[in-house]
């Protein structure tokens, strides 16, 4: 490392926001400059397709009216017929299912419940949730049906080289050899369509609907209502006013947060890097028990320890001072404060292991190199020692800036239960996700914490690459190898 490079670095950080900010304009032009180019793309791609259609040899016109025809016609017998029970599976599911779910996922229901007259009705999530299951297997059958074409198209190649029509077992064996990868990668494929993406669309299209309070209670039948719910969300009212609260305190949370947890660690780290310090495994040791707890189980260690009549409050008792109420409703800043430190109690632990680890990586000749050169501790800690950790460890960075955005258990543990004056079934110490869960599984209000939840991930992931792709891991990631 030169001179150059420890005493005249990057230039200040507000310069550089300016002129992050300064290009903006430029960027989003260039954005839509590109999509633009996209966009005049499709057409040239349809055209391409049909006249590609127009010149296929006659095996894959018969695979792209009907599946399995094309194998059937080059005496592919097996697969021919494999490929047509698909196909024919898929028609019965349609006709006797898909269609009417397809159907149902826009109507929503046409017959509401009727206790009275013994009437059970519709049930809307039921049929929104068939719905999206059906378009689904929809998707998958075309992605079935292309890969029958490009299968047709393979075998028609194959054969016109002059080699024979390969068999069923030579098709097996390419499943377990050549196509391994996307054998092994069906049934996970599926499974995360089921049990991942599915549950994910229904929360997303949950937020265009009116699916909350006396709709759920009383089982009356849903409807779209489009964006109304993230009107609400940025109206005037109590609810917007509450939801700008509370973003405007997350995100300060998550930023205070994350620095504290990180810089905590690594000052831990640094401290023990040091050869004057004695007996570094036991002082190791203690942080370590700490993290080995299970969080919630601290937490309510801490809860009782600052409540009314928890030890903090009997020494305060003791030494004559007045007993006060850390988690009350009035105790705004006293809460956040607590829960800064405790979370920093629970989170600096792995941040210390994970710095130490990259400290025993540093190059000791970058330190002897700074020193002869005059440049002081606080100089060699910022020119050498954070910008190699931050290379490092950015991508955990984000995982703890994601992971403090959307902490669930520091407030509802330490101050769950409490609504303020001025929220709507809020705290003042509440974060999005706290205030999701109050919403949603205390009061009914599904579409609103749904649309809540879409609005947390466009941030927490705006936010996050962002950073990502600002950080000298992913801008300079060949100066550090």
């Amino acid at each position: 490392m030169t001179d150059c490079e420890i005493y005249h670095g990057k230039p200040p950080l507000f310069k550089r926001i300016g002129g992050w900010f300064k290009n903006i304009p430029t960027r989003v032009k260039t954005f839509f400059v590109a999509l633009g180019g996209k966009f005049k793309r499709i057409p040239l791609g349809f055209f391409a397709r049909a006249k590609y259609i127009k010149t296929a040899p006659r095996p894959v016109k018969a695979s792209m009216g009907l599946m399995g025809v094309g194998q059937l016609m080059q005496k592919q017998i097996v697969k021919g017929i494999l490929f047509l029970l698909m196909f024919a599976a898929y028609v019965v599911y349609m006709a006797l299912e898909g269609g009417g779910a397809m159907y149902d996922f826009f109507a929503l229901g046409l017959v509401p419940p009727n206790p009275w007259l013994n009437i059970e009705g519709d049930n809307s999530v039921v049929m929104m949730l068939l719905g999206i299951l059906a378009f689904i297997i929809t998707g998958f059958f075309i992605a079935v049906h292309m890969a029958n074409i490009r299968d047709a198209q393979r075998t028609f190649d194959y054969v016109k080289r002059g080699n024979p029509v390969p068999g069923f077992k030579h098709s097996l064996a390419s499943m377990f050899d050549k196509y391994f990868y996307v054998t092994a990668l069906v049934f996970p494929v599926v499974g995360v369509f089921v049990f991942n993406i599915l549950p994910i669309i229904f929360m997303i299209f949950l937020a265009f609907t009116d699916y909350s309070g006396n709709i759920v209670l009383n089982g009356s039948l849903v409807s779209w209502i489009g964006f109304s719910n993230f009107k609400q969300l940025f109206s005037t009212g109590l609810i917007g006013a509450t939801f700008l609260k509370i973003l405007g305190w997350n995100l300060l949370w998550a930023v205070m947060s994350t620095l504290l947890n990180y810089f905590g660690g690594l000052a831990i780290a640094l401290l023990l890097n040091k050869k004057i310090v004695k007996g570094k495994r036991i002082w190791r040791a203690f942080p370590v028990l700490a993290f080995a707890v299970p969080g919630f189980i601290t937490l309510l260690a801490f809860k009782f320890m600052f409540s009314n009549l928890g030890p903090i409050n009997y020494y305060i008792d003791l030494l004559g001072g007045k007993t006060r109420m850390f988690f009350g409703i009035d105790s705004k800043w006293s809460a956040r404060i607590i829960g800064w430190l405790v979370n920093a109690w629970l989170s600096i632990p792995s941040s210390m292991l994970l710095a130490t680890g990259i400290l025993a990586n540093l190059n000791a000749d970058l330190y002897e190199a700074a020193r002869i050169d005059g440049a002081s501790p606080w100089t060699q800690f910022v020119k050498i020692t954070l910008p190699f950790v931050v290379f490092a460890t950015t991508p955990v960075l984000i995982g703890q800036f994601m992971g403090n955005f959307n902490n669930f258990g520091v407030f509802y543990f330490l101050r769950g239960g409490i609504i303020c004056d001025g929220y709507y079934l809020a705290s003042d110490t509440d974060l999005l996700i706290n205030w999701l869960y109050s919403l949603s599984i205390d009061n009914k209000h599904y579409s609103l914490g749904a649309a809540i939840s879409i609005i947390i991930f466009v941030i927490a992931a705006a936010i996050s690459l962002f950073v990502y792709v600002k950080s000298p891991s992913y801008a300079k990631e060949d100066m550090y190898r």
